[in-house]
C-alpha cells in the first residue's frame, strides 16, 4: 500500500528525519559552494569538500557505533551512569571537529594563495560555514542541547584559531590530511 507522503514523515521517528534532513543541507551546501566557486576556477575545493564530508560521515558513524559499544559493554547508560555518558559523547565532537575545523581552515588557506582580497575572504567564508556544517553532522548522531552547545563552539572557534594559527592545525591534524 502507498501512502502519501506527509503520512510518511508523520510516521517516521524525528531521529530518522533529521538525518535526512542534514544529509541533504550537507550536499545542497557543498552543490552551492560548488557554484559560487566555479566562476573562481576552484572546483577543486567543492570536490575536496564533498571527500572530506563522506569522510566526516564515516568517521562520525564509526565512533558513535564503537562508543555505543564500549557504553554497553561498561554499561555506562544516561540512567546508571550519566557523568560518563555525557561526558564521553562530548569527547566525540570534541574531538573530530578540531580535526574538521583545521582540514577547512587549512584548504582555505591553500586555496586562497595568491587569490585577491575578497576571494581569500570568500574561500575562509566557505570554510566558517563548512565547519557550521560539520557541526550539524555531529548533531546528527549527538542531538542533546548540551552536546550541541558544546561542540558549536569548539567547531568554529577552532576553525578561527586554525585560520589564524596554521601551522597548529598542521602540526595536530597535517599526518591524517596526508593520508587524502
Amino acid at each position: 500500500m502507498v501512502r502519501p507522503l506527509p503520512r510518511l514523515i508523520q510516521d517516521a521517528p524525528v531521529e530518522a528525519l533529521d538525518f535526512v534532513v542534514i544529509v541533504v543541507f550537507n550536499v545542497v551546501f557543498v552543490g552551492l559552494v560548488a557554484l559560487a566557486l566555479w566562476p573562481l576556477g576552484m572546483m577543486p575545493l567543492a570536490a575536496r569538500l564533498a571527500k572530506a564530508y563522506a569522510v566526516l560521515w564515516g568517521a562520525v558513524s564509526f565512533a558513535h557505533t564503537a562508543l555505543n559499544m564500549i557504553q554497553s559493554i561498561l554499561r555506562v547508560n544516561i540512567y546508571d551512569h550519566p557523568d560518563a555518558f555525557v561526558y564521553s559523547n562530548i569527547a566525540v565532537g570534541v574531538l573530530l571537529l578540531p580535526g574538521w575545523s583545521a582540514f577547512a581552515a587549512l584548504a582555505a588557506r591553500e586555496f586562497s594563495g595568491g587569490a585577491s582580497f575578497w576571494v581569500a575572504a570568500l574561500l575562509y567564508f566557505v570554510g566558517f560555514l563548512a565547519s557550521f556544517v560539520a557541526w550539524k553532522v555531529v548533531c546528527t548522531f549527538y542531538r542533546g542541547h548540551l552536546y550541541q552547545l558544546i561542540n558549536l563552539p569548539v567547531a568554529l572557534v577552532s576553525f578561527v584559531l586554525f585560520a589564524l594559527w596554521p601551522a597548529a592545525g598542521r602540526a595536530l591534524y597535517g599526518w591524517f590530511f596526508g593520508l587524502f
